[in-house]
């Protein structure tokens, strides 16, 4: 099983193009222990329902 951590959290995503029914969407890079990188866009409020910052261990059911 691959291990893999937040590197980073872009959430360039934000703007003004955001309608009343999006949810602001970041971009996550996560890193694995082997170094492979991925990208993954979830909810910026599902980051923080689940306590995920960079650092943190990411789920790995939530990698598509």
């Amino acid at each position: 099983l691959t291990m893999r951590k937040i590197k980073h959290i872009f959430d360039g995503d934000y703007g003004c193009e955001e309608s009343a029914n999006d949810e602001p969407m970041v971009t996550v890079t996560l890193i694995s222990d082997s170094e492979e990188t991925r990208f993954v866009s979830v909810s910026d409020r599902w980051l923080i329902e689940n306590n995920l910052d960079v650092g943190s261990i990411w789920p790995e059911n939530q990698i598509k």
